[in-house]
């Protein structure tokens, strides 16, 4: 248990950091979810539309630090690697 105060303060901040990330992570799922369900559906357009606003979503929690730069990269090409291909058939 925090002792000084300075360490109490840190726990409040902590939890607080915490609940604005988690909200943030959830966001950015829920968007990427809504392209893998155009995806699933079939509805080209659809999926386009999602994804245009999933990669603004996935690169905002790259720059706010929720997820690494890396990884926000490689879901976004992903997702467009998938409904490139789906454009294709």
């Amino acid at each position: 248990m925090a002792n000084t105060a300075s360490a109490k303060k840190m726990v409040r901040k902590l939890a607080s950091r915490t609940a604005i990330n988690k909200a943030r992570r959830t966001r950015m799922r829920t968007y990427v979810k809504k392209v893998e369900h155009a995806i699933a559906a079939g509805d080209q357009k659809q999926a386009r539309d999602a994804l245009r606003t999933a990669e603004s979503e996935v690169m905002s929690a790259v720059s706010k630090g929720i997820i690494h730069k890396n990884t926000g990269s490689r879901k976004v090409s992903r997702l467009s690697a998938r409904v490139k291909t789906m454009t294709a058939e």
